[in-house]
């Protein structure tokens, strides 16, 4: 696949997590706008200011600014920066706030249409860029952002849904890609070690772990893994995303049971 491919396929995953998103948001009663979040301190509203802050700086708008005040959830310089735009939307009704989400990101959507992204290596745009991330980076990361925090509020309201989208896909295979690193670095198992997740709807992953301490991906899913965790798309999301903890029995471990609960403890690989 060309990066022009690539970069489309990321881009029609984002617009199609944003439709999903708004589709959501149009049905939220007004008293689920304070309902809180697994995200501390966010409550939906503010789950939707922080997405109406990013898609505005994306289509152009201005940079924002606020005083960030110190608070338990506010922890180094991402979370004072994805805190601004909380606060520079704290007197904007629910239904200002779904506006800007849908004409930002209508906005965005007719400039990728008008010039697509075809070299994933280039400089994102604006902040992104400047933080060091490209084109390949930024447009992975939207689709996975948007329908985490629509996964948060749904949650929150109680409304379960959205597990079989392509913004689901996207966002479990992304974060799948990241168990090499919580076995290898956060667990640290002996050299020889191997792991494989399996989470419903994906391919599974299967890692060993160097004499380096590295767990590298295996091509081929071992017989006899020293461990193996299989779960559902759910559960896997909840786990990786820090969301929060599951149910007991979520989880189906095979093999090493002890190295499984301290894998399963560091799955967390996004705030």
């Amino acid at each position: 696949m060309s990066d022009a491919e690539e970069l489309t396929v990321h881009v029609d995953t984002w617009w199609r997590s944003v439709g999903d998103l708004l589709a959501l948001l149009d049905e939220l009663e007004p008293a689920h706008w304070q309902r809180p979040t697994d995200l501390p301190g966010w409550d939906v509203r503010a789950v939707a200011a922080h997405i109406a802050h990013l898609e505005s700086l994306l289509a152009g708008g201005p940079e924002e600014t606020a005083e960030v005040p110190d608070a338990p959830h506010i922890t180094g310089p991402m979370g004072q920066f994805t805190e601004i735009g909380v606060l520079t939307r704290r007197d904007h009704a629910p239904d200002e706030i779904v506006a800007e989400i849908r004409r930002r990101t209508n906005e965005r959507h007719e400039q990728l249409r008008a010039a697509p992204p075809t070299d994933g290596a280039s400089p994102a745009p604006g902040l992104f860029g400047a933080i060091g991330w490209n084109q390949r980076t930024l447009l992975r990361n939207r689709p996975l952002d948007v329908w985490m925090h629509e996964q948060d509020i749904r949650r929150a309201v109680g409304r379960p849904g959205g597990m079989d989208t392509p913004g689901a896909q996207h966002a479990a295979d992304y974060l799948a890609e990241g168990f090499g690193f919580v076995v290898g670095k956060r667990v640290s198992p002996p050299a020889g070690t191997t792991a494989v997740l399996e989470v419903a709807g994906s391919a599974p992953v299967a890692v060993q772990v160097g004499e380096d301490g590295r767990a590298r991906r295996l091509e081929d899913v071992p017989a006899a893994p020293t461990v193996a965790l299989a779960m559902d798309r759910e559960t896997f999301i909840v786990l990786a995303g820090g969301r929060r903890a599951v149910a007991q029995g979520s989880v189906v471990a095979r093999g090493d049971t002890a190295l499984a609960e301290q894998i399963v403890a560091r799955l967390a690989t996004t705030p």
